[in-house]
């Protein structure tokens, strides 16, 4: 009875955590988007544009009001710093700033 217990516990997690994950993102590899940030150096470029940390840049009601506006931004970086990021690593690294600074669904 504690296996079934645990297990359909488990189960309610794993379905909560699931639609956390807006389907755009769904898939993403958040590893891989969080080294791509690091090793591109974004939090510098953001930094130099807007001064202090970098945080300034992150405005959900600003330009980036979407899903799809952040990977847009996302991939207009991208291509102006011809960075060379695959549409899977765009997508990871959106999935990684939608997770920490805007949190759209």
């Amino acid at each position: 009875m504690k296996r079934l217990a645990f297990l359909v516990l488990g189960m309610a997690l794993f379905s909560a955590q699931a639609q956390e994950v807006p389907a755009l993102y769904v898939g993403a590899d958040l590893k891989l988007g969080e080294k791509l940030i690091a090793d591109n150096k974004c939090e510098a470029c953001h930094q130099q544009k807007v001064g202090g940390n970098g945080s300034a840049i992150y405005r959900p009601t600003g330009r980036v009001n979407s899903l799809g506006a952040l990977r847009g931004q996302v991939e207009a970086c991208n291509q102006m710093l011809n960075i060379g990021l695959f549409p899977d690593e765009v997508t990871s690294v959106s999935a990684v700033l939608n997770r920490d600074h805007y949190r759209f669904k």
